[in-house]
């Protein structure tokens, strides 16, 4: 059986630096006056990309809930290390990172996972820049479309990764069977189940966002962090040293 301890039975802590949470300092955090900022990529470079028009429709559902969107175009994005970071596609994705609070990924589904272009975009947004994270703490919806029968593969991949870029991913998620039967030849999005279901993403994408933008910094400062200076945490997350 544990018993409650107090700092002086935790050796190994610097109590200087240990902020235990309490639910008051929500209360003095100051509330955001602008839209929702969403930044929305998809992953498929075709004519008629079935995963461009579901964030399309996505994007128009979260402008009428009040939301302000921006779509990132991967036509021209270089693999990732194949160019320089002063790639100005590299450098227009990064400026996007930055400057959203929340994002929608979709995906096509080959092979059983998300397509190249897809991944390529998300390696290209660093972990870190200097000693700061630019997803860290930012919202995300993830959403697929499929050739064929339902699957939930690349949703699943795409929850992996943005776990790893340290992103809030939402609970819900959207997978879209036999995307050529759901858009009409004017590219919107027929009425349907699936089309419900990217509503209710994306609103339930909008309300984790009030509810954590103005949180990221609380919800993610973290002890050991706070042991390393910028200095150190730079050194330690730059790619160059590896």
């Amino acid at each position: 059986m544990v018993t409650p301890s107090s700092l002086d039975d935790l050796p190994n802590i610097d109590q200087a630096l240990l902020n235990p949470p309490i639910a008051e300092a929500l209360g003095s955090l100051t509330a955001a006056a602008h839209p929702p900022r969403i930044l929305l990529l998809y992953g498929s470079l075709r004519e008629r990309s079935f995963s461009r028009l579901a964030v399309e429709e996505a994007a128009r559902l979260l402008q009428a809930m009040g939301a302000e969107t921006r779509i990132f175009n991967p036509r021209g994005l270089p693999l990732a290390d194949a160019e320089e970071t002063s790639h100005p596609k590299v450098t227009e994705l990064r400026d996007l990172a930055e400057w959203a609070e929340g994002m929608v990924w979709c995906s096509p589904e080959r092979h059983g996972a998300m397509t190249g272009i897809m991944k390529t975009q998300i390696d290209w947004i660093p972990l870190s820049l200097g000693a700061v994270r630019p997803t860290q703490g930012k919202t995300l919806a993830v959403m697929q479309v499929n050739g064929g029968s339902q699957s939930f593969n690349t949703v699943n991949q795409l929850r992996v990764l943005g776990r790893w870029m340290r992103m809030l991913t939402i609970p819900n998620q959207s997978s879209v069977p036999k995307a050529f039967m759901e858009f009409d030849d004017n590219g919107r999005m027929k009425p349907s189940a699936y089309y419900d279901r990217i509503v209710d993403v994306m609103e339930e994408l909008v309300k984790f966002t009030y509810l954590t933008r103005d949180k990221a910094d609380w919800l993610t400062d973290r002890y050991s962090e706070r042991k390393e200076s910028a200095d150190e945490l730079s050194a330690r997350v730059n790619q160059r040293s590896i």
